[in-house]
This record gives C-alpha cells, sequence and structure tokens, in this order.
C-alpha cells in the first residue's frame, strides 16, 4: 500500500481557497491520508512554497502526531487540547499560516509533505524551527506522500 494525501478542502494542484490565505480566515485546511506503513509510530507535516521570492517558505511544520490519527481538521492548530506539535514557521509563528504571495506574482504553489516515522515522538524543541524539525523527520522517514494546491493574490 502506498501513502496517500488528500485535502477536502482542494484538489491536486489546483487553488486553495481564499478562506487557508493569511487574507482570508488563515484557517489550516483539512487532510487526511490513507496507507500508512505498518511500521507506523508518528506522522510529521510540512507545508512549503518553493516558489517564494527569497526561495522556499515554511508556511506550518507539525510533528508527533500520533500513528492512529488517519486526518488533521480544519483549524488543528487552534484545538485546545491532545493537539501536536508546532514548529515556528517562517513567519515567525508555531501554528499555520496560510499562502501569502506578493501581489502580482504567478501563482505559488504550496506542498503539504506528509512522513510517516519510524519513532513515537521527535525530540527537536518547538523553537528551533520547521527546517530543524523536518530534517530530524525525513532521519525517520518510512514514507512520504504530497497533496499540491496553488494561490494567487488578487
Amino acid at each position: 500500500m502506498t501513502l496517500t494525501l488528500i485535502s477536502k478542502a482542494f484538489a491536486e494542484d489546483q487553488p486553495i481557497p481564499k478562506k487557508y490565505a493569511r487574507a482570508g480566515e488563515n484557517l489550516f485546511p483539512p487532510l487526511a491520508w490513507s496507507g500508512a506503513p505498518d511500521e507506523t509510530r508518528s506522522f510529521a507535516l510540512v507545508v512549503e512554497d518553493p516558489d517564494a521570492p527569497h526561495g522556499t517558505f515554511r508556511h506550518c511544520g507539525i510533528a508527533n502526531i500520533p500513528a492512529e490519527w488517519s486526518a488533521l481538521s480544519e483549524s488543528v492548530d487552534t484545538a485546545p487540547e491532545k493537539a501536536p506539535r508546532f514548529y515556528r514557521n517562517d513567519f515567525g509563528n508555531a501554528r499555520y499560516d496560510g499562502p501569502q504571495p506578493p501581489r502580482g506574482d504567478r501563482p505559488h504553489h504550496y506542498i503539504f509533505r506528509l512522513a510517516a516515522l519510524d519513532v513515537p515522538k521527535l525530540s527537536i524543541p518547538a523553537a528551533a524551527g520547521i527546517s530543524a524539525m523536518w530534517a530530524e523527520a525525513r532521519k525517520h522517514a518510512l514514507a512520504e506522500a504530497t497533496v499540491t494546491g496553488t494561490y494567487q493574490t488578487q
């Protein structure tokens, strides 16, 4: 079985609705996955914009997602309890911050990357940021899946 990742909010390579953008409601979009390897002990997720003017911009990083989960609900970053660990994004916030490409740019691609991990938790401190978390997660990755949406500031 292959790890797959989808969103009810947008289809692959299709526009992300404005409510999930910083200029909208800035809500984390719902995600669901299936096909995780049997050895999966947790998940990690990163949201990246490779089209950013100064290189890849990271909008969200989440680790320590329990192995028994198969989805992240809309606005999971505001859940009061049992939320996974959010890492500081490139805006400086330990939460999801949605698309915000410069006005006039062509549509940017936002890649949601999910990794199934062979460890129950990553011990990287949240203040370390997404890059450090994702580098550690990739050392433990059993499988990865992506879903990509686009966004253009009007």
